[in-house]
């Protein structure tokens, strides 16, 4: 049997390479002969950079600024002229600085892109002409200002001085200065792999919708939202109009409004982040020919169905011929339902073990035991007489997907 292992992380418990390893074991506990084809991905946030990777990338060593200033030791990915850039390891909630148990500590006005322009930049030097931009988990919401001052933008006062970090300090700009953007920029192609339809301002922008997430009260979402306008205003002026409809398309407010700077500055193009990492992982030619995919992450649920890892895992295993299973964390989803997105069978961590901080704790041995189950109804799976699905589970890890 020959098996294709493709999941997403289970966030807060195990990385997607883990998940895949865990599973192989289990499978292999029981049928030493399975042929596992390990394909760890990514929905284009959080662990796009170890799927490029996994798919034959090489990670590069960067040191950029972190989201409040600091410097932060991170990577990008290259392979030939393409690479990978992930906003999170730059900019995101996972770069903040963390007390306590480690939890991160948000500055939703102060915190800044810059340094995934700092990665851009590194990714050009290293040869790169398209750059696939990785956006989810950011820290901040500052419209991409930091991302192109990282490319050698400035962002002036009246007085002519150099803005603070961050979306906050953007209510004083006065002009946008881009005659100091790495020139490389115009000969490059950039992918914005972002599946959030948000413009950058108003009642469904970056502020208002995502700024809570990041630390921010209303007070501070309504100055954010403000100074984003401001932002896009002075942008327009040093640009044109077309700035002005790149605020209003569709992913404008991706990232904190990075993805505004990206479509307005770098022109990049908005596509799923599923179908980006799936084309960088070739999955579809690696699904050709198998008995079984197998797929996950760690809450399938309502936002799954919406193009998360899973269905898109789902649909290149379809187009192959292939059956498909899911593992989760926990799934709220009914048994009809997840026929319906394609799954022959679906497992549930919190099934084996309801108390959620034992299922994260303990995923790796869940997954194992999920794997021998999985070895010993393999046979069914593939000849299409499996038994129907368990009811779901709604206890378990709570929700772990990216923001």
């Amino acid at each position: 049997m020959r098996v294709v292992v493709a999941p997403d992380k289970f966030k807060g418990s195990l990385e997607a390479a883990d998940v895949v390893e865990h599973l192989a074991a289990g499978l292999r506990a029981v049928d030493p002969s399975v042929e596992v084809v390990a394909v760890p991905v990514a929905d284009g946030g959080e662990g796009t950079l170890d799927a490029a990777v996994g798919a034959g990338f090489t990670a590069c060593p960067a040191t950029v600024t972190g989201p409040v200033g600091e410097p932060v030791e991170t990577e990008y990915a290259v392979r030939g002229r393409t690479a990978v850039v992930e906003m999170a390891q730059a900019s995101g909630l996972v770069a903040l600085p963390t007390v306590g148990h480690g939890e991160p500590v948000p500055d939703a006005g102060g915190a800044t892109s810059r340094g995934t322009g700092e990665l851009v930049r590194a990714a050009l030097d290293a040869g790169a002409r398209t750059v696939v931009l990785g956006v989810g988990g950011s820290a901040c919401t500052d419209g991409g200002a930091g991302l192109l001052q990282g490319l050698g933008a400035r962002l002036l006062d009246d007085a002519g001085q150099e803005l603070g970090r961050g979306g906050a300090a953007l209510s004083r700009l006065a002009r946008v200065d881009l005659s100091g953007l790495d020139p490389r920029v115009r000969g490059a192609r950039f992918v914005l792999a972002a599946d959030v339809d948000n413009p950058l301002t108003g009642p469904r922008g970056a502020a208002a919708v995502f700024g809570p997430q990041k630390g921010a009260d209303p007070d501070t979402v309504e100055r954010l939202d403000a100074a984003l306008a401001v932002f896009r205003d002075r942008l327009a002026e040093a640009l044109g109009p077309d700035v002005l409809e790149a605020a209003a398309a569709p992913g404008a407010g991706a990232a904190g409004g990075v993805g505004f700077a990206a479509l307005a500055v770098l022109g990049a193009v908005r596509r799923p982040g599923i179908d980006v990492v799936l084309e960088l992982t070739g999955l579809a030619g690696r699904v050709a020919g198998a008995d079984l995919v197998v797929t996950g992450e760690g809450s399938l649920d309502e936002q799954s169905l919406g193009g998360k890892t899973p269905l898109g895992v789902a649909a290149a295993a379809h187009a192959a011929g292939v059956p498909v299973v899911a593992v989760c964390g926990r799934t709220t989803l009914a048994p009809e339902v997840l026929r319906g997105a394609g799954f022959a069978r679906t497992w549930a961590l919190a099934d084996l073990e309801p108390d959620p901080r034992v299922s994260m704790r303990e995923a790796g041995r869940l997954l194992e035991q999920v794997g021998a189950d999985l070895a010993r109804e393999m046979p069914g799976l593939v000849h299409g007489t499996t038994p129907a699905h368990p009811a779901p589970s709604t206890a378990g890890a709570p929700d772990q997907k990216d923001q």
